[in-house]
């Protein structure tokens, strides 16, 4: 028994496994924000900043490669699509920890405020 799948169904599959890693990654990064706290660390805090800068950046790069994309419906596409959304992740955590410490900083020192925290 043999099972085939078509190009509409690659496609259907491989877009399931972007839309939920999509999700997961906010997810993730909405469940680290939501855990802050006046009784958070300022490390705790400084990850789930950074995490939420390289979620934020990835979907600025998914948007960009999406905007240079071609019409182009076949199969090695799809796959490329699918690993470049592994690369865009990838290449935001590196942005993030190569140039965001400004930003970082910003939002570290936002946060502070918002939950009446006394920075050191």
């Amino acid at each position: 028994m043999s099972i085939s799948v078509n190009d509409s169904m690659y496609n259907y599959l491989t877009q399931t496994a972007q839309n939920a890693n999509s999700s997961a990654s906010a997810g993730a990064v909405n469940n680290k924000i939501s855990g802050i706290s006046e009784n958070s660390s300022e490390e705790e805090m400084k990850q789930a900043i950074k995490d939420f800068e390289s979620y934020f950046v990835e979907q600025i790069l998914k948007n960009v490669q999406e905007s240079l994309k071609s019409d182009e419906d076949s199969s090695n596409a799809q796959l490329t699509d699918f690993f470049m959304g592994q690369v865009s992740e990838q290449l935001a955590d590196q942005m993030v920890d190569q140039v965001g410490n400004r930003m970082t900083q910003t939002l570290y020192e936002q946060m502070c405020r918002n939950y009446n925290i006394k920075n050191e």
